[in-house]
């Protein structure tokens, strides 16, 4: 995975008729947290963990802590819905949980549908823009891309290590203060190089570039860096991800925009297929189209 990538977490914005991301405590049953861990004190929650409290009702944690109670660090946790296991997407996410689980059944328990949808916040226009069909197609591209980079959403980290030193650019006037070897790929889009550390550390608010070690070890800001490759990097593209989709350009330039130099243009038709043959299948999922033009 050794390209190029020209490639905390905050309450979800309130769109008029939309439903918040979060919902109020008293409107999660205590049936439907049963699923999920109970609360300990003094344990390490990480950002997008979920807990069942003592009064039956789920939090997720916002920021990492220590084991705060969540009535009373709230800074710390959020309210959480639920119910979006049962197939009702959180929000205004056009995906829910039990769609999540079936794109990717062997998933690696770093990628989270909660670390997802608490890092929709970054990019609201992300699978919200358009017609009910975009917006699925849209969902359906950004998975499709993202499950082909990770094996399934499998490998957290870049899987070659040898590659690892080679993605400092010594040529930046920052240089790469976290050592020469720490920029190899990570998160769903494996993010790598230096310079888009800081990129995507400096459009999130997060410093990435002294701290790369945090798109590996939360999954919140796993999500968010592969949201801000999609929704702002055109890489060997002329158009970033996003736009492709809402656009109507379709998957094949989200292709393009991802790894096009080296998929392409008849370079690597098995990579390029396997990237098409995931989108088929979660547009089905998702119950629309896939739309034209998906290759690139």
């Amino acid at each position: 995975m050794s390209r190029r990538r020209t490639s905390a977490l905050v309450t979800a914005l309130a769109l008029a008729g939309a439903v918040p991301l979060f919902m109020p405590a008293g409107e999660a049953s205590a049936a439907a947290c049963s699923s999920y861990p109970a609360w300990s004190a003094g344990a390490n929650y990480n950002t997008g963990d979920i807990v069942r409290y003592t009064d039956g009702k789920a939090y997720i944690a916002e920021h990492p802590n220590p084991g705060y109670d969540p009535l009373i660090s709230t800074w710390y946790w959020d309210p959480y819905a639920c119910d979006g296991g049962s197939g009702t997407p959180v929000g205004n996410f056009v995906v829910s949980e039990a769609q999540f689980n079936q794109m990717f059944p062997g998933r690696n328990s770093f990628y989270t549908y909660s670390g997802l949808t608490a890092a929709l916040s970054a990019y609201p226009g992300f699978a919200n823009t358009g017609s009910d069909t975009t917006k699925k197609q849209e969902a359906a591209a950004f998975l499709a891309n993202v499950g082909h980079e990770t094996g399934g959403l499998v490998h957290i980290v870049e899987q070659n290590t040898a590659n690892y030193p080679h993605y400092c650019d010594g040529s930046q006037p920052y240089g790469c203060p976290a050592g020469n070897d720490a920029y190899y790929g990570r998160g769903p889009m494996q993010l790598s190089w230096n310079y888009n550390y800081k990129a995507a550390g400096d459009a999130l608010g997060i410093n990435l570039l002294n701290n790369p070690w945090l798109v590996q070890n939360d999954s919140a800001v796993a999500w968010k860096t592969a949201l801000w490759y999609w929704n702002t990097q055109s890489g060997p593209g002329s158009m970033t991800g996003h736009n492709a989709m809402v656009n109507g350009a379709g998957f094949g330039q989200t292709i393009r925009s991802i790894n096009g130099s080296v998929e392409c243009d008849g370079k690597n038709p098995a990579q390029v297929q396997s990237r098409v043959t995931k989108y088929q299948q979660f547009s089905q999922i998702l119950g629309v189209s896939p739309g034209g033009n998906l290759y690139c």
